[in-house]
């Protein structure tokens, strides 16, 4: 079997869906220590004249020790509708638009107050409209007694030994973190995915990589993006 493990990141870019499409199994990693400035509450998406803009939902004011499985969010404030009005300059251009805010305004209508819960069901919504079958489940509802952990690297480790994984595919930012030693002495492959980003149309007629799963979905079919998912190799 193989797995991946991610923190639940927001419309993440394509990458990270290739690598939960090109898996058997997709763990979300909810309880480490939240990371400012990263991927979990916001992403980007294009302004009219094609430069990068974030989307993001608002949190509760936290300690800096935190988990992400207990980062709140602010509620009152209706990030939903300003983050709809932020993708409007997509409209006269984009050929998918109405098809991708009829996702968003159905991923939307979740009643949570967890960033992590928002996440989860919004990577699941995105996976189903783009034909991902890969199951995702979400590592603190696992209820899966591991090893000790006595370093960072060793959490992907211990899940898979304890899940029967035979290998671990990670994105290929992780080859200098990763001891590959101590997966191979547990008889776990270990690879690293490195994705291949592929020019599309977008507002302006410069390309601008990595934006969130959001701009892909606006100017690509999705038999398109599935192609796309496909371009990657293992180093």
């Amino acid at each position: 079997m193989k797995v991946a493990i991610n923190q639940p990141y927001f419309f993440p870019y394509l990458g990270y869906f290739s690598l939960i499409e090109n898996v058997d199994l997709f763990i979300l990693f909810d309880t480490p220590q939240f990371m400012r400035h990263g991927w979990i509450e916001r992403n980007q998406i294009l302004k009219p004249n094609g430069e990068p803009l974030y989307i993001k939902v608002p949190l509760v004011k936290h300690k800096r020790e935190t988990a992400i499985i207990d980062i709140q969010i602010r509620r009152n404030e209706n990030w939903q509708d300003k983050i709809l009005a932020q993708l409007v300059s997509y409209r006269k251009k984009a050929p998918f638009y109405k098809e991708v805010i009829i996702l968003l305004e159905d991923i939307f209508t979740i009643e949570t107050d967890s960033i992590s819960e928002l996440n989860y069901y919004s990577l699941v919504k995105v996976c189903e409209y783009l034909g991902i079958s890969t199951p995702i489940k979400v590592w603190s509802k696992m209820n899966i007694e591991i090893e000790e952990v006595k370093e960072a690297d060793e959490w992907a480790l211990q899940i898979c030994k304890a899940i029967k994984a035979n290998t671990y595919i990670n994105p290929k930012d992780g080859i200098s973190f990763f001891d590959v030693t101590k997966y191979k002495n547990e008889e776990i492959d270990i690879k690293f995915l490195e994705f291949r980003i592929e020019e599309y149309k977008q507002l302006d007629n410069v390309f601008t990589p990595y934006m969130s799963i959001i701009d892909v979905m606006m100017f690509n079919e999705k038999e398109v993006i599935k192609e796309m998912l496909s371009k990657f190799k293992y180093i």
